[in-house]
């Protein structure tokens, strides 16, 4: 591992961190990836919204895609949301005379913390809404101590 191309404050922090390694290693890979310097792929917009204090949304807008067309996959701490690719073309569908509207196939990956889970997803009025809730361990949440 190259440390030398991480910001100053990774290299100051590592060393007095116990239990960070995986958020390290994650930016570390980003920095190795170039994903800094590569420009961005902007299809298809989406919004991350916090609704609450433990729980986001990823909003995806997909207009013209219905639930077959899509993939929403977890693995290794990474949310996938991919296009599937028909097996056949529609362009010689019956009473199109001009296919100025295509399909953009794409895939979008978001890096999700270990402590949130995917609760749910749907598709709505060409919005794909992917539902998160932070998890709190009990030890973590706050509580009231009673003085006596």
């Amino acid at each position: 591992m190259t440390f030398n191309k991480l910001p100053s404050i990774f290299n100051q922090l590592r060393p007095i961190s116990v239990g960070f390694d995986n958020i390290f290693d994650h930016f570390e890979k980003m920095f190795d990836d170039d994903v800094f310097r590569m420009p961005q792929v902007n299809y298809p917009p989406y919004n991350i919204v916090k609704t609450g204090t433990c729980t986001y949304n990823i909003e995806v807008a997909l207009a013209g895609y219905s639930k077959k067309d899509i993939s929403v996959e977890y693995a290794d701490g990474v949310l996938t949301i991919k296009s599937i690719k028909e097996e056949k073309s529609d362009d010689k569908k019956e009473g199109v005379i001009h296919k100025g509207i295509a399909k953009r196939y794409f895939s979008k990956s978001f890096t999700i913390a270990d402590d949130v889970k995917i609760e749910d997803a749907e598709l709505k009025d060409g919005l794909l809404k992917i539902y998160l809730m932070k998890i709190v361990p009990e030890g973590k949440k706050p509580k009231k101590i009673t003085v006596k």
